[in-house]
C-alpha cells in the first residue's frame, strides 16, 4: 500500500539545497506539464477514471489536483517574495477534490491550465537568485517555516510524486 501511495518515496522535509539543486528543481518543474501530457495521452477512458490504489484517486482528479496545489505554490512563492516570513493560507486538498468542477471537467482543461501556469511559474523560479530562494513563509498547520530552496524541491518532487501515481494506472491497464 505505501508504494502505491508514495510510488517515489516521501519527501524529506527540513534538507537544505544548494543553487544548483534548486535550478535542477525548477528545471523539473518546467519540463513537468509535457511529461505528464505525453503519459496522460496513452491512456484511455476507463483508464482515467480507475484510481491508482483503493481510496486513492484517479488521473482525472490527480490532474485537477496538480493545477490547484501548483497555483497555490505559485502564489506562495510570491507571498514569500514580497512580504516578510508571511503565513500561507492552506486547502483541504481532499474535499476540494470532491467539487464538481473535479468530476464534471474534462481532463484537457486542467493540463492546459497546468501548461500554462508552470511557464508563468517557471519563467518567475528562473529570475530569482540564491537569495530569492532564502526568503520563507510558515505553514500554519505544521509551524514549519520552509525556505523557497525547499518549497521549489518540494513541488518537483510532487511532479513525480503524482506522474508515479498515473503510472501505475497506465502500466496497470
Amino acid at each position: 500500500m505505501e508504494n502505491l501511495q508514495y510510488p517515489i518515496g516521501k519527501f524529506e522535509y527540513g534538507k537544505t539545497y544548494t543553487f544548483a539543486e534548486t535550478k535542477a528543481n525548477i528545471k523539473h518543474i518546467e519540463e513537468f506539464p509535457h511529461k505528464l501530457q505525453a503519459l496522460v495521452d496513452t491512456l484511455g477512458e476507463a483508464q482515467l477514471k480507475t484510481p491508482y490504489r483503493e481510496g486513492g484517486w484517479n488521473p482525472i482528479q490527480v490532474a485537477h489536483h496538480l493545477a490547484d496545489s501548483h497555483m497555490n505554490a505559485c502564489i506562495r512563492f510570491k507571498l514569500a517574495l514580497t512580504e516578510d516570513n508571511p503565513t500561507i493560507k492552506p486547502y483541504l486538498e481532499d474535499k476540494w477534490a470532491t467539487l464538481p468542477d473535479y468530476q464534471n471537467t474534462p481532463i484537457n482543461i486542467p493540463l492546459q491550465l497546468l501548461q500554462a501556469l508552470h511557464i508563468r511559474w517557471a519563467s518567475l523560479l528562473n529570475s530569482l537568485t540564491a537569495q530569492d530562494f532564502e526568503r520563507t513563509y510558515v505553514h500554519p498547520e505544521s509551524k514549519h517555516t520552509f525556505k523557497l530552496s525547499e518549497v521549489a524541491a518540494l513541488y518537483a518532487w510532487h511532479c513525480a510524486h503524482h506522474f508515479g501515481h498515473i503510472q501505475i494506472v497506465a502500466y496497470a491497464g
